[in-house]
């Protein structure tokens, strides 16, 4: 089984356009969508959700209202500014979090300036005195750090796993597709590429499916070093700018690292053939393959619209997509 990653250092060099595009033309594959952060392969290959699961990372503190005596302990100790007070609750319940002019309303108190000294007040305050009403966490400023739970007086947090996100196995009609969704301000991406490589790997093994396809995330961070580690190729898409030339070095460096082959294709290269010419040689310096140039095609755009890959369609690049496939199989 071999396992083709599609890379970028950048967003919007195309890569799961070709991502989608390789789906087509290659035989009987299976398809990772592992930009779990911009998940948007879909909007292509009109997957058919067969199985959907929770993915659980990390945990959050969450404050059981009937047992929590408003002693302000979780407030004094918390430094993320995840505990809400009684009144910020009301100020939340009235607002509906939603105004968009400043009337004071604490929606924005983690990164208002002028509340900082009411906030600090109001932990200083509880360290003196008891509160009458319940605690809450918000729980998008949580960080799952745990220090309420270990510090309040009445055991009255919880500390469950978090649910950060779900991952799906879905049908195209390009065969088994792995996908999936992160959660607003979740975390570990990392850890949900993987697990959505581990699911496509065991698919292709168990249906006997020679080529899985994964489209990768952008950028050189944690989501791209699990996306990368351990295939068999990875495809650099970049395109002729000097931001793509600096995004590229950095990809292949990082594959370098991890000696993983790696492949470089230029989308749009005819906008800059100069810089692509410059790009491709410094490509090769760095040990990378070059397979193939693929020219500016506004018929991108209109597949795109339609819900299809290029290459089902009559656009002019097609010819140029279909090389670069036939320099990678």
């Amino acid at each position: 089984m071999q396992e083709l990653v599609v890379i970028s250092g950048k967003g919007g060099t195309g890569k799961t356009s070709l991502a989608a595009s390789f789906a087509v033309l290659a035989d009987r594959p299976v398809i990772a969508d592992c930009d779990v952060d911009a998940a948007d392969l879909h909007l292509v290959l009109s997957p058919q959700i067969k199985e959907r699961h929770e993915f659980r990372s990390g945990h959050e503190a969450v404050i059981r209202q009937d047992d929590c005596t408003g002693c302000g302990a979780c407030l004094a100790h918390c430094r993320v500014g995840a505990v809400l007070t009684p009144a910020v609750q009301d100020e939340w319940r009235m607002s509906g979090r939603m105004r968009m002019n400043c009337s004071d309303c604490a929606y924005c108190e983690r990164s208002c300036d002028s509340r900082t000294n009411a906030i600090i007040g109001e932990m200083r305050e509880a360290l003196g005195k008891a509160r009458s009403a319940a605690y809450a966490i918000d729980p998008i400023a949580c960080e799952g750090c745990g220090v309420c739970v270990r510090f309040c007086p009445e055991k009255a947090i919880d500390f469950p796993e978090r649910i950060s996100g779900e991952w799906m196995v879905s049908e195209t009609r390009c065969g088994p597709m792995v996908h999936a969704r992160l959660g607003v301000a979740a975390e570990n991406s990392g850890k949900l590429v993987s697990l959505v490589r581990r699911e496509a790997r065991r698919i292709a093994e168990s249906a006997n499916r020679p080529l899985v396809i994964v489209d990768g995330p952008p950028g050189i961070g944690c989501p791209v070093i699990a996306s990368v580690t351990g295939a068999t190729l990875v495809l650099a898409v970049t395109e002729p700018t000097v931001s793509g030339e600096h995004d590229l070095e950095r990809v292949l460096s990082l594959t370098r690292h991890f000696d993983i082959p790696a492949a470089v294709c230029v989308n749009k290269w005819d906008l800059n053939p100069e810089m692509t010419g410059r790009i491709e040689d410094k490509a090769r310096k760095a040990g990378a393959r070059i397979v193939g140039r693929i020219r500016y095609d506004r018929a991108v755009t209109l597949a795109q619209m339609r819900g299809l890959a290029v290459v089902e369609t009559e656009a002019p690049c097609i010819e140029d997509i279909q090389h670069v496939w036939n320099e990678l199989s």
